[in-house]
Order: C-alpha cells, then structure tokens, then sequence
C-alpha cells in the first residue's frame, strides 16, 4: 500500500476518528450517527482514549459522567429516544470502571438498544501483569474481567493488535443499527494497544451514511397472515416497541382506523398511538388496562406487532394463551415472531402493515366487537379520571401523583421512569401524547435507571420538557447524575416519591409472603434511632439542582409550576402512601408462593397461586 493512502495512527485515534466520520440519514437530514463519548477516565484509558478523543473533541464530543453505570444508562435512553437512529459510545477504564457497565449493558441487552461500550483492558503484552485493578485467573491468563461483557453484548471482542479495527468496528456499527441483533457492542481496549500505532487505510475514515434497513416480507407467510386476520371475528392488535423503532405509528392508526381493530400497547410500545385515539384501548397485561384485557380474554386473534411477549405482557402466558384464539407475530426477529407456536410474519413493521392494508380491503372486524371496544375504552377512562383526582390525602397514592405530572407535561412533554410500582401505574394510566412522550425501561427493570435516563432523553430531545418519576429507592442507588444534567445545562424536573423503602416489592411481599420484611424502613433491622429521615431537597440542591419538599397534590401542583419557569434541574419531593397502589386493571402473574411454610398465610396464598396456574399455557 503506498504511503499517500495510509494515515499512522494509534488504535484508539483511529477508533475515535472512525466513529466521527459515521453518519445517518433521518428523514432527509444527515447527521453524526455517533452523538459523543461519555468518558470516566482512569489508568486504563487515559492515555490511549483520553489523547484520541482530546484531538477529536470538537467533532466529537466528549461528556464527564459521574458514575459509569448513570453514564451508560443516559447512553442508552439517548439512542431509545432516538427510535435507535443515533447513538453514543461509553469508554471507563479497567476494572471496577469496566464492570460498572455490565448492568446498563444486560439493560441494552433486554430492550434491545444499541451502544458501543469501549472498556479499557489489561496489556496484551503481559509484560507488567498482574497491573493494577487485574483479576487473575491462573488457569486461565487471557481471562479479565471484560469477559462479564459477553452474555450481555450482542457483539464482542478484544482488540489486541490495531489492524483488528478494520474488521472489528464496522461489524460493531453494523450491529448496532441493525434492526433484528441491535443491542449493546463491546470493544474491549488493552491499555497498551490503545497507544499503539499503525498505518490505517485512508479510505477507512471516509464518511458512511448509514440507513436502518426494513426488512421486506416473505409472500407464503403474508398469504397466511391475511388470511387467518379475514377469518377474525375479534381481532386485537398488541403494539411493541417494534412500531416506534420502525417509525409505524401512523401506518399502525391507520390500520386500526380502517379495519376497526382494538390496539393495546406494551410499556416499550406505549405512545405507538396517542392515548386519545379511538381505537387506543390502554395497556396490555399484568399492568394492563381492564379494556385491554377484558379484549385479549375474548380476542379470536392477536396480532403481536413488534413485541417480545414478555410474561407481564403475556399475564405470564395466562392472559390470551389459555384459550384456542390464533396468534400472528409480526416481528423483524425470528426469534419474537414464532414465540408462543405464533404464526409468523417477519418483516419490519411498516412494510408489513402497508401489506396487511392493502390484502385486508375492505375486511373489518365485526360491528359488535367494534361496540365493546368503545364501551371498555370508555370505562376505562372514567377510571383514570377517578383514581388519579386528588382525594385530599395527606400522603397521595402513586396514581394521584402521576396524574399530576401527566396534566403538567401538556403536549411536548417526555415522562421517564424505570423499576419498582411507578412503570405499572405508568403503563395503567399515563395519557401518551404520541411517539417520544413516554420512556420507561421495563425491559430489564432497573432501578437507578431513570435520572441518568431522563438526562439521556433531554441529551437526544433538548426541545421537550422531561419529567423523571422516581421512588426514594431508586434515588438512592443512584443519584449522581442530577450532577452532571446541572453540569452540561440538561434540564430535568424530577418529582420523587418518598414511601420510605421499597413500596413495590412490599405490596408484592404482602400478596406471596404474608409479612412486612426487609422492604420498607419499618421492617428492616436498624440502630435504636431507627432509618434516617432522608432530607432529598438538600441533597438535591448539594448536587446543583434546585429543589422543594412539598405535601400532598395540591402542592404537588404549585411547585410543577415553579419547576417549569427553572432554568436547570428542578427536585420535587413529597410523601407518599407505600400500600397504596391502582387494584383496576391487571391481571395475574407468575411469581411462585412457598409450597411449604409453618405460617398459614402463605399456605393460603399458594393454594390461590396453584389454581391461578391452571391457566397457563
């Protein structure tokens, strides 16, 4: 190769450069398809990363995180705001650094989100091991830590000579953005090969467009899929997050418009349709709406669009699967369109829909099917209204306090949230305005997903307000990026509910266990004084944000105001009731009872439990 055409670079310059000449096309307009770097830097990065993205800085930003999990977290609610079309990269050092992403990454994993994770790595050489922060495993020297990468990474490897890059990140990026093995990459980055250098091809650093692909159809399995939907008396649609990544939502309403057929959501599917549509009928599943369900029990046939049947939209496989009622799956992936012995249509989700509209003219559900589908909405919706007024507690319930933040979000508005009670009574009764206006993670349901998340989604969306919904639980765990949104000027209004433990799994524990233990402060051990009274506006405001206790909806109200006239992150605390929680809607899940127990309570709950399992298929 003549010397004009190669650049000398160290691995990790040629890496960052690489990333920097990435681009995509979205709705016309080409943008970097790589939006920066968060960086925690420490020996196993500093000199190889730190000086390559120093050099690219202005092209490609870098942001100072605080905790590399947060990090990773806002990473990842940045590409899922994105509908998976833009991305960010997440480099640490080694060691503690490193496995700090392991969690985000199982996250990234489980809802199917793309970010590129460049952990750095012990020497290649070997020469100075064990190194600082190395785990050495004598049977095994090649083992390090970075291994925990792969169960959860949908692609994986370890750069241990710089000519690797020319084969390795592209299939990285590649992916990343595709539409069926989308999911967390991992470059794992030997510190020493990072500084070294190479000559690179000049071509690799030409800019690529890149364009997320829409699989087409196989006519056999359209064939049948029409077919088995003209045969439907009762059909119901289940949207999933398929339909915001495929950009379907107004092909879904129309679809659902013209052949009058129920849609129900997923919580990664939420905001498909606005909630306002007719044909919306709420929530599917164990967090279900009770039109959602009432639907699924008595459906003939369920079209699957763009979701993974997970048990809570499943009922753990008890809600639609315990009766004779035809599946459809319609699915990118294989693997999610034949779940459940469903009959598959693979293909992406607008292709498939224009097709379906197109060989269903003229077909309609039945008129009698179209009535209830009506008069359930309806009812459901005068529950909503019901169940999320202010009742003048002194401690409101969850549902009452998110039906405040949901009449404050008004139309431009994004609601994140993320693990424990707040995601079910989300997903129940949250008022979706449309695609971008609901962001939960319940894929993996992590908690301390959600302030490092909501920064993420203002990071992608600067143009919408964001209100982060958060459990004193989840706070807790992990809080430091409200310190970072300060620091780059994202702001977020945080409205923390403060049940003083973990209220989720204590109404769980109530309903398989019988007893307070372990969840909420009261039932813990403690010193004699019992748990500290946690002060989270001082903390709040100790981390840079503004920040207010307030009691009960009515100040709950005053201070959403104050919060939108704030020009940085704004904290709203308030108490709230742990026992109280939305007993519409739902239906069963699978959580298994003690079979044996010297207390009568769980024999009890495990005799409901066995009959419960008599439905499931």
């Amino acid at each position: 190769m003549s010397e004009q055409n190669t650049i000398r670079l160290t691995m990790a310059q040629a890496l960052v450069r690489y990333l920097a000449a990435q681009q995509t096309e979205i709705d016309g307009q080409r943008l970097p398809l790589f939006a920066g770097c968060f960086a925690i830097f420490g020996h196993g990065n500093v000199a190889g990363m730190g000086e390559a993205l120093y050099a690219h800085r202005e092209a490609f930003p870098t942001y100072r995180a605080h905790n590399e999990q947060g990090m990773t977290h806002a990473a990842i609610a940045f590409a899922k705001q994105n509908q998976r079309r833009r991305l960010m990269a997440c480099t640490t050092s080694i060691g503690p650094g490193a496995l700090n992403m392991v969690t985000a990454a199982g996250l990234a994993h489980a809802n199917r989100l793309p970010v590129l994770l460049l952990p750095g790595d012990t020497f290649a050489t070997r020469k100075p091991d064990p190194v600082l922060q190395q785990v050495e495993h004598y049977g095994a020297p090649s083992t390090t830590v970075n291994d925990a990468f792969i169960p959860v990474s949908r692609y994986f490897d370890r750069i241990t000579r710089p000519e690797q890059l020319l084969i390795s990140l592209p299939a990285a990026v590649d992916t990343l953005l595709d539409p069926v093995d989308c999911g967390p990459a991992t470059l794992a980055l030997p510190q020493d090969v990072q500084a070294e250098a190479y000559d690179f091809p000049a071509s690799f650093f030409e800019p690529r467009v890149h364009r997320i692909r829409q699989p087409g159809l196989d006519g056999y399995q359209l064939a049948a899929a029409i077919e088995t939907i003209k045969q439907a008396k009762k059909p119901l649609v289940i949207a999933g997050g398929g339909v915001l990544y495929a950009g379907a939502s107004e092909r879904l309403a129309q679809f659902a418009e013209q052949h009058g057929v129920p849609v129900a959501e997923t919580q990664a599917g939420k905001g498909s349709l606005r909630a306002d549509h007719a044909r919306n009928v709420g929530s599917i599943g164990v967090t279900g709406s009770t039109a959602a369900n009432a639907l699924a029990e008595e459906a003939d046939v369920i079209i699957a669009l763009g979701t993974r049947l997970q048990d809570f939209t499943t009922g753990s496989r008890a809600l639609y699967m315990d009766h004779t009622q035809k599946l459809v799956g319609i699915n990118v992936a294989r693997f999610d369109a034949a779940k459940h012995g469903g009959q598959s249509l693979i293909g992406d989700a607008v292709v498939a829909l224009e097709a379906l509209m197109a060989g269903l003219s003229g077909w309609q559900s039945d008129a009698a099917w179209q009535r209830k589908l009506a008069d359930e909405r309806s009812a459901w919706l005068d529950i909503v209204a019901r169940v999320t007024a202010d009742d003048g507690a002194d401690r409101p319930a969850d549902s009452q306090v998110l039906g405040v933040v949901n009449r404050a979000a008004g139309e431009n508005a994004t609601v994140v949230c993320a693990a424990g009670g707040l995601p079910g009574e989300l997903h129940k009764l949250y008022q979706t305005t449309g695609p971008g206006s609901y962001h939960v993670e319940y894929g993996f349901s992590c908690m301390g997903y959600e302030i490092a998340g909501g920064m993420g989604v203002k990071m992608a969306a600067p143009e919408r307000d964001v209100y982060v919904t958060v459990g004193d639980g989840s706070y807790l765990m992990l809080n430091s990026e409200l310190a970072t949104s300060v620091m780059l000027g994202h702001k977020l209004i945080v409205v923390l509910l403060d049940n003083r433990g973990y209220g989720c799994i204590h109404r769980l524990q109530g309903a398989t266990v019988g007893v307070e233990f372990n969840n909420l402060f009261e039932g813990c051990n403690t010193a004699p004084a019992g748990a500290p009274d946690i002060d989270f506006a001082a903390h709040a405001k100790a981390l840079g944000c503004e920040a207010e206790w307030v009691d009960g909806i009515a100040g709950l109200e005053a201070a959403l105001e104050r919060a939108k006239a704030a020009d940085k992150t704004y904290l709203i605390a308030l108490k709230t009731d742990a026992d109280k929680a939305t007993e519409e809607g739902g239906t069963w899940w699978d959580v298994p009872v003690a079979e044996v127990s010297d207390r009568d309570a769980v024999a009890e709950r495990r005799s409901v439990y066995d009959n419960s399992k008599q439905r499931q298929r």
